[in-house]
């Protein structure tokens, strides 16, 4: 029986795109009968107490169109994805599965391609794959490869300023700054632009990265973080808006400050896209205290997955449990949760 909340009697593309459709579906169909205080808070990986320690544990799949795209391909995307999962959540990555799902007719070649970019990526980010599965379905189940992952790592320790788990919207107070590490929409524009056959000139590149050793930095610098949010799925909008609801406090950025390429403004303003709400797949969105912002700017910066760093906002207490954009024209607008899946296959 439906519940009386969907607004569908079928699963839709926008059930998968991070925003409203994707809370409707978790909300009405999932949470009802798995819900539990590990898996309630919805985030990018849960904590777990093993012994004396934490672990971070994350799932993820991936389904991008097409298989390899400027900055990447499905194996670079799977690691990073996991990798920055657990990042955000202070952990450092340790060990990930691999779960692969063929098509039949897939060439030979484009797996091997894929391997060796999932083992290069594994390297660089210091994680390994222990664990997999390989499943092959028939011609036209499947577009090519897909591919699941779950991830684990150490929570930072007690000498961290992030220690024991406690990074997250509910660390979250007014009058923090709100920081993102560099461009947004880069991935998302990427993926399409190769996918529609449209060149863009400079060339849009995807900016697929594992970011666990920029944010280590941060860590490392003294500055206090509060909380942290991959931007894939739904981009900076569906994070502001899903944190603004978590942490029952405002949210307002200023449009001015957000870094964007001129070269993916102009291709989301031809495609009809807004950047917030645009995929990324190497930025985070860094939430800490006003007076700690210089010290986590200039670690950022430092690093070469955060040279273009900005603090685009701030945290208010009212109105609670929204996300407000100041436009270029000094007004201001609500940012609303993506409703569903603007730009499909893209991670």
């Amino acid at each position: 029986m439906t519940s009386p909340r969907m607004r569908s009697d079928r699963v839709l593309l926008g059930h998968g795109g991070g925003g409203l459709l994707t809370k409707e579906l978790i909300e009405s169909v999932i949470l009802p009968v798995l819900d539990n205080p590990l898996l309630h808070p919805l985030d990018d990986a849960a904590i777990l107490t093993v012994g004396e320690g934490l672990l971070a544990f994350t799932t993820d799949s991936y389904v991008v169109s097409p298989l390899f795209f400027p900055g990447g391909d499905i194996g670079k995307l799977c690691v990073c994805g996991t990798v920055n999962d657990l990042a955000v959540k202070g952990a450092e990555p340790l060990w990930m599965s691999l779960g692969l799902v063929l098509e039949e007719g897939l060439p030979m070649a484009d797996l091997e391609k894929v391997i060796r970019s999932i083992g290069t990526t594994a390297r660089e980010a210091g994680i390994q794959v222990v664990t997999g599965d390989t499943k092959v379905v028939e011609k036209g189940r499947c577009d090519g490869l897909y591919v699941n992952t779950a991830g684990i790592g150490r929570v930072l320790g007690a000498d961290s300023p992030a220690s024991f788990g406690s990074l997250g919207p509910q660390s979250i107070r007014p009058g923090d700054a709100i920081i993102v590490n560099g461009f947004l929409g880069d991935h998302g524009m990427a993926v399409m632009a190769r996918r529609s056959g449209i060149s863009f000139e400079p060339e849009l590149v995807s900016d697929c990265a594992p970011l666990w050793d920029l944010v280590r930095t941060m860590l490392a610098s003294g500055a206090s973080v509060h909380a942290m949010r991959d931007l894939t799925r739904g981009g900076l909008a569906a994070a502001l808006c899903d944190l603004a609801e978590a942490s029952g406090l405002g949210m307002r950025v200023s449009e001015t400050a957000l870094p964007v390429r001129p070269a993916v403004r102009g291709a989301c303003d031809l495609l009809g896209f807004e950047p917030m709400a645009v995929a990324n797949e190497g930025k985070i969105v860094v939430f800490c205290p006003a007076a700690a912002a210089p010290r986590a700017l200039e670690a950022l910066r430092g690093h070469p997955l955060g040279r273009s760093a900005a603090v685009i906002g701030e945290v208010i207490a009212k109105p609670r449990g929204m996300a407000l954009l100041v436009t270029r024209i000094g007004g201001e607008r609500i940012i609303d949760m993506p409703p569903g899946e603007t730009l499909p296959r893209i991670c």
